[in-house]
């Protein structure tokens, strides 16, 4: 039997809203362990810790990309860490969330 172009259509966008939301839950993941690593760098812990990573979830909705991520970070962490130790940090942790939420 042959599929259709509705069919196809329908498919197509089925697969586009799931790697949409895929991609979120990802981001966001991703977001709140950079969000409670930095907020161990910064000495937090416990509810503050946890609404320090909730403001660097928050600070992802400002833009697309990842430079409000970066932004918010570099103006909260230490100039001990370089522009690099984020960045890297902001990979490590987007590869993690990548495993953690494509494993079948």
């Amino acid at each position: 039997m042959a599929i259709g172009m509705d069919d196809r259509g329908k498919a197509f966008e089925s697969k586009w809203a799931h790697d949409a939301e895929l991609r979120f839950k990802i981001e966001a993941r991703r977001n709140r362990a950079l969000g409670l690593w930095a907020a161990e760098k910064k000495g937090l812990s416990g509810q503050a810790a946890e609404d320090f990573a909730d403001s660097v979830v928050a600070a992802d909705f400002q833009e697309a990309g990842d430079e409000d991520v970066f932004r918010k970070l570099r103006s909260e962490l230490d100039v001990s860490l370089s522009d690099a130790q984020i960045r890297d940090k902001m990979k490590e942790t987007l590869d993690a969330a990548v495993a953690a939420l494509t494993k079948s």
